[in-house]
């Protein structure tokens, strides 16, 4: 696995399965872009990761819900580099409900601004730097709501619009630059935890999720993994 020096950019990276993402990569010796809502959390990631090594992280603010903070984003990332390896995809905003009307207007609009239009508009501007690589990697972590049929979270209808819309995107998107040799990879994930005993019997783990994603980039370039689809625990 050939990692070291990659750049790296990740959405989502100040918590959970993003700061989990920097800290795998980090440890390879990726050179890591590390954004989030919140850059006070992004910052503590950053700060951890390049303080440990051997890669080394940087923190910018990018809320995904928000078109002139993902302008601002890309903008900078484009100050700070020549070119970007990766683009991981990971940012976006969960809620629960069954119904509806469980949840504001406002809350539904920001999870799908986040998981459409902010995600796209990333990937967009982004792309650029994406070309100027000689090995450039797209990956998305959408969900198994981003499934045809799937129904067995408890996420509310919005996120699975959301994760279908980043689904949608992500399809085309590996089949228009797949002539480039930009990779375009989906991780469909149901819901998992964090971590655990990660046995056959256990709730997916983020951590395995992780390890995917490593797995998946760090494949010779005649490899394009389309997609990763999971077996969930029934209980």
């Amino acid at each position: 696995m050939n990692i070291d020096g990659l750049r790296v950019a990740i959405t989502g990276a100040g918590r959970d399965t993003g700061r989990l993402l920097a800290e795998a990569f980090a440890e390879h010796g990726a050179q890591l872009f590390l954004a989030a809502r919140s850059l006070a959390a992004a910052e503590r990631v950053a700060g951890v990761i390049s303080q440990r090594g051997p890669g080394q992280a940087e923190a910018f603010r990018c809320d995904l819900s928000e078109v002139d903070s993902v302008r601002a984003f890309a903008a900078t990332l484009a100050d700070r580099t020549e070119y970007l390896d990766v683009l991981i995809n990971n940012g976006a905003e969960y809620i629960e409900g069954d119904d509806l009307g469980d949840v504001s207007d406002e809350q539904i609009e920001r999870v799908m601004a986040a998981g459409g239009t902010g995600t796209l508009l990333l990937t967009k501007h982004l792309m650029p730097l994406l070309r100027a690589s000689p090995r450039p990697d797209v990956i998305n972590i959408i969900s198994a709501c981003g499934e045809v049929g799937h129904r067995r979270s408890g996420a509310h209808p919005a996120f699975y619009a959301a994760k279908h819309a980043h689904a949608g995107l992500a399809e085309i998107l590996s089949h228009r630059l797949r002539p480039e040799g930009i990779r375009v990879v989906s991780l469909f994930p149901p819901d998992f935890v964090q971590d655990g005993p990660r046995q056959a019997n256990s709730d997916l783990t983020a951590r395995s999720v992780v390890d995917c994603v490593l797995f998946a980039v760090g494949q010779p370039r005649d490899c394009f993994i389309r997609e990763f689809h999971f077996e969930q625990v029934r209980h």
